[in-house]
């Protein structure tokens, strides 16, 4: 019996198979639950911003628009109170998407549903990716379990599970960037982390510089950084340039993706240059820090579990021949 979650996995890997008929990009990325609610926080702050003026929105109203954009777009219509200013950001959602190279896990279902690309077996009815999605079905597989219950998960096993997602998601994000660099979520995620002094002010005035000029938030770094590096200081557009208050620690993260695309360049080998990139990647978490850190360990263990899997991915995708013929690089 095929369970839900391979079902899931059945949807991306139709998506991976079948790309140009999703996308122009090969570099097209799976936008999941956690980065659909991240970008559409984002773009709700963008509509605020213009009918109001501030870059913020309240988590209220976040959950509010995110319930009713996923009943949206799945067609599952209910009496729900349409949330203010729902069109604007559900433009501003869908051009995020656009402008980041990456599809949800919607758009990818409806499409493979339309072009008859799923075994019957691998079908999924839309309510039940509402419930995947939104997290209910997660919750309903584990009501039958111990780790159900509550009130026996302490405290310290809480921030256990914190660190491990932290690592796992800022590994991944690398990861992700790499593959497409307009990927701005994980950018988000990883800008400052390691600590680069990058916080909050630091992306939100390179979310403004990178809409003034139409591009991707790690292309605007980039350009910034290679005009000072190019002319120094003084080369950059203005001397108030909001962006110039950044430049040791968005150098620090342009030079250290430029370090990982060598790899990529330099390595034909995709086992070598994943486990390579992977190495390099642990290193730059881990630098400064001490070895009983319990981000070191969890950083170690998705490390670990990601070089698996690229190797699994390899293993089971012996088909240079075709990856030569349809234009998708090995090293993707």
């Amino acid at each position: 019996m095929v369970t839900f979650q391979q079902k899931i996995l059945h949807l991306v890997k139709c998506f991976r198979r079948q790309w140009p008929l999703f996308s122009n990009s090969e570099r097209t990325t799976v936008c999941g639950a956690d980065c659909m609610l991240m970008a559409l926080q984002l773009s709700m702050a963008e509509v605020n911003k213009q009918h109001h003026g501030d870059f913020t929105v309240s988590l209220s109203d976040v959950l509010e628009s995110w319930n009713y954009l996923l009943h949206d777009k799945l067609g599952l219509y209910e009496n729900m109170k349409e949330p203010e200013n729902y069109a604007d950001v559900k433009k501003a959602y869908h051009a995020f998407l656009a402008r980041s190279n990456m599809l949800d896990l919607i758009d990818i279902y409806q499409k493979c549903c339309s072009l008859g690309l799923l075994a019957e077996d691998e079908s999924i009815y839309p309510v039940q990716l509402l419930e995947f999605i939104s997290g209910v079905m997660n919750a309903q597989e584990n009501n039958g379990s111990v780790l159900s219950t509550p009130t026996r998960i302490n405290r310290q096993g809480q921030e256990h599970v914190k660190v491990a997602v932290l690592a796992k998601k800022s590994v991944c994000s690398y990861l992700s960037l790499l593959v497409n660099s307009k990927d701005d979520l994980a950018l988000a995620h990883i800008l400052n982390v390691p600590d680069r002094g990058l916080g909050r002010e630091a992306f939100t005035n390179l979310k403004h510089a990178s809409q003034e000029r139409k591009m991707s938030i790690f292309l605007m770094a980039t350009s910034f950084i290679r005009t000072i590096e190019l002319g120094g200081r003084d080369s950059a557009s203005s001397l108030y340039d909001p962006l110039r208050a950044h430049v040791k620690g968005l150098s620090n993260f342009v030079n250290f993706i430029d370090k990982l695309q060598e790899i990529v360049g330099e390595i034909l080998n995709t086992r070598i240059a994943g486990g390579r990139i992977l190495s390099t990647v642990k290193m730059h978490l881990l630098k400064g820090r001490s070895n009983g850190d319990p981000f070191c360990q969890a950083v170690e263990e998705a490390v670990q579990d990601l070089d698996l899997k690229i190797k699994n991915i390899i293993d089971s995708q012996q088909e240079t021949s075709t990856a030569s013929t349809t234009g998708v690089s090995p090293a993707r």
